[in-house]
């Protein structure tokens, strides 16, 4: 899965080279995300003051935010459209490495051509996506976490304001607690995941077979049968994903009004100013989501565990060991 592309002389290029450019293109959206952060609270200072304020700074401000803006769009276009490619040179990697191996099986496991034509690609997109998450949220946190520290210094609430970093440390704990919770209550959508692929590759094998044979293939109660199965599986899947929803959804929305519980009272004493108050806001929000970003790619990481286990299995059966990668 992974020697095949990073050890391969032949796709080193692509493979480090890859990394190096989405690393950078990540430290200047990065780097954009704190200027945004710096517009909120000027921006936002402007409206709470705005019979005392002249209308040129609210236009100023807007042609402010449109120079930031237009560049982030652009650059997330473009970080996006390299990493397709990026990801498709993994695929190719991966794929021609196993077919040379898997020609040679004389037996093979169940789903060999899924797991050489779509488990292959789905396995490279989810390892970028979520490692470009990953990379930006490590940024993120280096860029971000000093400005929350900071502005921890505007909280007024008994024992919190007594803490240094208060914000960063409860942004902290909301992220780990979130993070165990969610590993107790998704702890069986894994294997659901696999065998749901297992149950699907044996529907579509059969349908397959019946393109060229359907006299021996595709039977109604053969069909019947496998779908029934394929139900079942779906059934579970969705009833656990259900109550994990459950819990996902509602993790993200009291998550939303935290830094306002916390910072809220100041703005009506006049600690604070409705710009730092959405200045916090967008802080909190960018370390914590930083912090918990496992628990935003819950579903992601579970899909690609089951990936992983049936590239495993696969290289298993093929003899993938010994490579010359050369």
């Amino acid at each position: 899965m992974f020697l095949s592309f990073f050890k391969s002389k032949k796709w080193a290029v692509w493979a480090y080279g890859g990394i190096i450019f989405i690393s950078l293109s990540l430290i200047l959206q990065t780097y954009l995300n704190i200027q945004f952060n710096n517009w909120y609270k000027n921006f936002y200072d402007i409206l709470q003051n705005a019979k005392e304020r002249n209308v040129e700074e609210f236009w100023a401000g807007i042609r402010l935010f449109l120079y930031l803006a237009m560049p982030y769009v652009i650059l997330r276009v473009f970080i996006s459209f390299f990493s397709s490619h990026w990801i498709f040179r993994w695929r190719e990697a991966m794929t021609f490495s196993y077919l040379s191996y898997w020609r040679k099986v004389e037996k093979d496991v169940e789903g060999s051509s899924q797991r050489m034509q779509e488990d292959t690609y789905r396995f490279a997109k989810i390892m970028e996506d979520l490692g470009v998450d990953i990379l930006d949220s490590i940024m993120t946190l280096i860029a971000f976490i000093p400005i929350l520290w900071g502005l921890s210094n505007k909280v007024n609430l008994p024992y919190l304001k007594d803490i240094p970093g208060s914000l960063v440390w409860i942004a902290l704990f909301i992220s780990v607690g979130g993070l165990i919770i969610s590993w107790i209550v998704g702890i069986k959508l894994p294997g659901l995941e696999y065998n749901n692929q297992k149950v699907e590759a044996a529907f579509r094998k059969e349908l397959v077979l019946a393109e060229d044979d359907k006299v021996n293939y595709a039977h109604p109660v053969k069909i019947v049968e496998l779908f029934t199965g394929l139900k079942f599986n779906y059934s579970r899947l969705f009833l656990h994903y259900g109550y994990f929803n459950m819990w996902l959804y509602s993790y993200h929305q009291i998550t939303i009004i935290v830094p306002y519980l916390i910072m809220g009272g100041g703005l009506f004493t006049g600690l604070i100013t409705l710009g730092i108050l959405v200045q916090v806001n967008n802080a909190f929000a960018q370390v914590r989501s930083s912090f918990g970003v496992f628990i935003s790619n819950w579903k992601t990481i579970t899909e690609l565990r089951s990936i992983h286990k049936r590239l495993k299995e696969f290289e298993h059966n093929i003899d993938y060991k010994k490579v010359d990668w050369e």
